[in-house]
């Protein structure tokens, strides 16, 4: 067992019970569901104070050789964002993953662990150049940019670098999308491309994403015709571009049903033999929710139970974590958790559930009404599932006086 914290004392636990359970999908079969046996185990034995997150780096390992059995034509970079436990990189390292970085820190993160500079792409489009400078000098050469400042710092300070630009999407059926902050239109990333070329740059490919926890199937589909007309367009001009970055959004299993990795990889196999042939350039994804999602799991305690008036049927939960401790994704209730009691059984009602800290906007769900039982009480334990991606990554460093949350790898 490898933690991030000391030792733990025993206590043992109670059987939980589930709520929010995903529905069936359209086939009428149970979906598959990375099972939290180990986790479970480890809390019954440890008793971790709360909040905390415990990361079984086995079901990561399951995900990792998932994708690439069934996505061959892919090198995984894994977004370092999503969760960047040492265990956690250490781990990828070992499997032979790439890793998609946004900073020098996670670039010294990534090399720490093991990885070679030629595994490493600086995937941020939005860097200091002394940041670029600083990734040139420890030997990374492949660049994200999607805007002609970018390229020009690129220039200056990682000159014949591999670079490629961003397309915008819209990111259409994503439960996280994307806005307008990374990416550029078809025409200018063309006109970029061929300016790379004469900065002295190699112009190496295009990158897109679809959006996280993107739910359909065909969405990229659509980004790869609009990346394979590109290519067409630039080799016409000069410029043969000889690689295509899908991004992330691979979902993970959250309250909702989804479709198994298998339909989103051999959709866009599809999508790359459609719009580009046999000849197929050098494909990388970017995969960081559908890697670590399913690995991690929150123990939470009960702080308070309450209503706001006497005729209210929904009861106030609040959680000892919130938005700022780590359940950042609950924004716009966009990502819906499973979500467990422990030890409590019998009849449920709605529930508005909330975070302990002094923040009026530390509310996790209130339209969508969660079901608890009504038995609930003050000091009882609620476990939070699929929460290995974007929940430790995302904790602050201490709001109100609240510690970050701590991360257990087991």
């Amino acid at each position: 067992m490898e933690t991030r914290s000391g030792t733990l004392p025993v206590r043992e636990g109670s059987s939980p019970k589930i709520h929010g359970l995903p529905k069936k999908n359209v086939s009428g079969k149970q979906r598959s569901i990375p099972g939290p046996d180990k986790i479970s185990r480890f809390i019954s034995e440890h008793r971790p104070q709360t909040p905390a997150l415990v990361v079984d780096l086995d079901i990561i390992a399951d995900n990792y050789l998932a994708l690439r059995s069934t996505l061959p034509i892919a090198e995984v970079y894994y977004a370092v964002k999503a969760n960047p436990a040492p265990e956690v990189i250490a781990r990828l390292v070992s499997l032979g993953s790439f890793f998609d970085v946004a900073s020098p820190a996670e670039i010294e993160l990534v090399m720490s662990a093991g990885a070679k500079p030629q595994q490493i792409s600086f995937g941020n489009t939005i860097k200091k150049e002394v940041d670029i400078v600083s990734a040139y000098t420890r030997g990374v050469r492949m660049f994200a940019f999607d805007s002609e400042a970018e390229l020009l710092k690129l220039a200056r300070a990682a000159p014949g670098a591999k670079v490629f630009c961003r397309l915008l999407m819209n990111c259409e059926g994503a439960d996280w999308p994307l806005s307008r902050k990374f990416g550029c239109e078809t025409d200018m990333a063309r006109d970029l491309l061929i300016k790379a070329k004469t900065l002295g740059l190699h112009p190496y490919g295009v990158s897109f994403h679809v959006g996280s926890q993107q739910t359909r199937t065909d969405q990229w589909a659509f980004a790869l015709e609009k990346t394979a007309e590109l290519f067409v367009s630039l080799k016409r001009d000069g410029v043969a571009l000889e690689m295509v970055n899908i991004g992330g959004g691979l979902p993970a299993h959250y309250r909702d049903s989804v479709e198994p990795v298998e339909a989103y990889t051999s959709a866009i196999q599809a999508a790359m033999t459609e719009h580009f042939g046999e000849n197929l350039p050098r494909i990388i994804i970017e995969p960081g929710r559908s890697l670590v999602g399913d690995s991690g799991l929150i123990e939470t305690e009960v702080v308070l139970i309450s209503k706001k008036s006497y005729g209210d049927d929904a009861r106030w939960v609040y959680l000892d974590i919130g938005k700022f401790g780590g359940l950042a994704e609950t924004h716009d209730e966009a990502i819906k958790y499973r979500i467990e009691v422990v030890g409590r059984k019998g009849a449920t009602g709605p529930v508005i559930l909330a975070g302990p800290s002094c923040d009026s906007v530390d509310i996790l769900y209130e339209k969508f009404q969660y079901q608890l039982p009504l038995s609930l009480q003050v000091g009882d334990r609620i476990r939070i599932y699929a929460t290995g991606a974007y929940t430790s990554s995302y904790s602050s460093v201490g709001f109100n006086g609240f510690a970050p949350l701590p991360t257990y790898c087991i």
